[in-house]
Formats: C-alpha cells, structure tokens, sequence
C-alpha cells in the first residue's frame, strides 16, 4: 500500500472500470455510520453545493434586426432587465453583445431579475428583447435560446466554503438579500446558506486539489476554475467559475427572490481526486464539525452566538409535502407572492422548481405545508432561545444531484479529470 496517488493512476483506474467513486453524501453517511471507506478504498469523492451566487453574470451575443438598422446598443432591456450593452460596439451588424448580471432587477418588477430572466432562456421561452441604439432609435424584437449565438456565465463568485447565518433581534423587519422576505424582528426566524459537508471548498483545505484550470460542472455543464472568486480569502474561500450557459439544465440555474429583491442561484460539482492522505483526512469532516456564525442581519458582521451545519440540516426534510385539501381559497395566498423560485402557483407546487426554502410552512395560515425545517438553541443577550429556521437559501437536495450526475460522468468516461 502506498499513501500517494496521481491523476494519471486515478484516470488509469477509472478507465478500466476499477476506481471506487463517491458522492459526498454517500461518503459522508458512511462516515457518520462509522463505515467510512480507508484511503485504498475511495478514489474519487465528487461534491457540490447550490445555493444563492449573487456573483453570477452571462456574456451573451444575439441578433435584434437586420444589418444596417441602427449603428450601436447603448441600452439594453431582456424582459424588463437592464443587460449592459458592450464591450464590443458591432457597428451596423444588427447583433448586440451584452453583459447580464444575475443580481438585475427588471424595471417593472423589482422580484423578476436575472436569474429568472437565464432560467427561461433555458426553457426556452420567448424573451423581449428592448434595445435603444445610440442614434435615439428603439429596436424591440423576441428571441429565444436558438437565436442567441453566444452565451457564457462567468461567476465572480461560486461555491463559498463558510456563511453566516442570520436573525433579527431588533424590533422591525429588516429586507435583506439574506432572506426571502423582510425578517421578522424580536428572533422570530433564522436564514442560512451553505451545504455544510457537502461543499467542494470545504472538503479541500486548503486548495490541495481545486484550483486554476480545475474542470468543475456548473448547473450542469462543464466548466472550468478560473481561480479564487472575489473576496476570497484563506478563512473564506469562494471560486471564480465559467461554463458555456447553453450546455446548462435549468434545474440547476434560477432566480430566487429576497427582501431586496430578485437574486440567482447556481449549482456546482466538483470532483475531489484522492491523491494522498492529507487529501483523504480533509474528506472525513462532517456538518456536526463545521461551525456556523449566528449575526444580527442588520450589522452582518456582528456576531451573536454561533452554532453548526448538523443543526441545519440533520434529520431534516429537503422538501414539503403539500396538503391541497388544506388549501383554502384566501383573498391573497402568501405562499405564492412569497415562493422565492415562484414554485407555488394556482394551488399547485411545482416540485420542479422547488428550492427546499422552507418559507411555504412557516408562512401558510393553514398548514398546506408540512416540512421540518429544523430549530435551533442559541444564547443571545445572555437569553437562551429557540429559533425556528425559516428560509434556507442553499438547496442540499440539487447539490447532490449534481454530485451525482458528476459521479456517472466520470464512471462512463465523458468526464476526465
């Protein structure tokens, strides 16, 4: 037995049809059984995490008219959404080139932004499309997915190792891109992100295996690292991520609304090759282990307890169940203007495109929702309380498919690392 591997061996193994690959949670439940595969038995453990990427944007390049039509964009609008028109000015050609950030926020509906906006063009539904040149002209035209010829998301920065988790203790709700609606104050609720175990970076300490050139699976398409993601540091690390956006599934990829409005969410897999026992001892972490800091969501960075990601996740549901016959007819139906992913609509969930937020249950009058999301014991003010967790703004539940569909990749070679 020897305690170093290379990539080469490992890709050897794999081609043979002889390498024993892992998802994250496959791996780590076995460590929680206290069965965990030893260093000779695991080759390849693949992780991932989905969750709110407010550094998300896309480059995309589409034809709005005909050659000649107007000189160049200045201002472009996709469903309402500001895309920044440029770099490239393509003079007379009748194609624009813009940047869309997934953060936008359309200029009629502040909850409709542009992760919303990228999810449809994946569906490809119709998008209308406003552009106002710089000779005052005003070109409006519908595309779809077919008619964009280029598109790339760059994401400044995915993936973070670590977040903070928040409350309110003050007396008024606070808006917030932190959680799905303004939060209740007097610590009425906790929202957090983060897939705890699961998350590539924190089973790479520190950067052993993930780095420049990495290929990774972003929603779905592979992609590559670009190198550390803004604002990444030592303690808290993040990755700056790029794949072709036409090669996504949109399951992966979507808008998520909060009290600041529209936000967007991703999902990454990255495979963690085992190439010696430093690498394999950073696998064996589990969410029991993994701290979370507790913050005034009105300060941030004003810590008042801290607590862990078994407490988050646990024993608690991905999904709700949903109860139609609970479903009354209200004036106003509070899940559905709230449902961060518009996934509660006409009585009617769509499981599709359920995030797993948890807000359904703890805002529903009449119990359609039943979900454990989980609670949590926290000493505040030198107060021991109980919090409820209401709205996870990471999604375990896609995290794994994606570990998963990276998993099958790698096994029927169509992945290499």
């Amino acid at each position: 037995m020897k305690d170093e591997r290379t990539i080469d061996e490992i890709n050897r193994k794999i081609q043979n049809d002889d390498a024993n690959i892992y998802t994250a949670d496959e791996f780590k439940k076995l460590i929680k059984k206290g069965d965990a595969p030893t260093f000779d038995e695991v080759d390849v453990v693949t992780c991932g995490t989905c969750g709110v990427m407010s550094g998300t944007a896309a480059i995309l390049n589409f034809i709005i008219s005909d050659p000649g039509v107007f000189i160049r964009a200045n201002e472009v609008y996709m469903n309402g959404v500001p895309a920044y028109a440029g770099p490239c000015p393509n003079e007379w050609l009748g194609s624009v080139d813009v940047i869309l950030h997934g953060t936008a926020h359309s200029v009629y509906d502040e909850s409709y932004g542009g992760g919303f906006l990228l999810k449809e063009i994946l569906e490809g539904k119709p998008i209308d499309v406003r552009v106002e040149t710089a000779e005052g002209k005003t070109i409006e035209n519908t595309i779809t997915k077919d008619d964009i010829t280029r598109g790339q998301i760059i994401g400044a920065r995915m993936a973070f190792k670590n977040y903070t988790a928040f409350t309110n203790p003050n007396k008024e709700p606070v808006k917030s891109i932190f959680a799905a609606t303004p939060l209740e104050g007097n610590l009425r609720g906790l929202t957090f992100s983060g897939c705890g175990d699961l998350n590539p970076l924190q089973n790479d300490i520190p950067h052993n295996v993930i780095r420049s050139g990495s290929r990774v699976l972003l929603n779905g398409a592979i992609g590559y690292v670009l190198g550390d993601g803004t604002r990444s540091s030592d303690e808290k690390p993040n990755l700056m991520l790029s794949a072709d956006l036409e090669e996504m599934d949109p399951y992966y990829l979507g808008g998520f609304k909060t009290g600041q409005g529209g936000e967007v969410y991703d999902t990454v897999a990255i495979p963690i090759p085992v190439l010696n026992e430093e690498i394999y001892n950073n696998l064996l972490i589990t969410d029991d282990e993994i701290d979370l800091p507790v913050a005034d969501i009105k300060g941030r960075h004003l810590p008042l307890d801290s607590t862990d990601y078994g407490k988050m996740w646990t024993g608690h549901d991905l999904r709700p169940q949903y109860d139609r016959s609970k479903c009354s007819t209200c004036d106003k139906c509070i899940v559905e203007e709230m449902c961060p992913t518009n996934a509660f609509k006409d009585k009617r969930l769509n499981i599709t495109y359920c995030f797993g937020c948890g807000m359904c249950v703890s805002y529903c009058r009449h119990d359609a929702f039943d979900m454990d999301t989980g609670n949590v014991d926290l000493t505040i003010n030198d107060n021991n309380v109980n919090i409820p967790i209401i709205c996870r703004q990471s999604d375990r539940l896609r995290a794994n498919k994606l570990s998963l569909k990276l998993k099958k990749m790698i096994e029927n070679n169509e992945f290499k690392l």
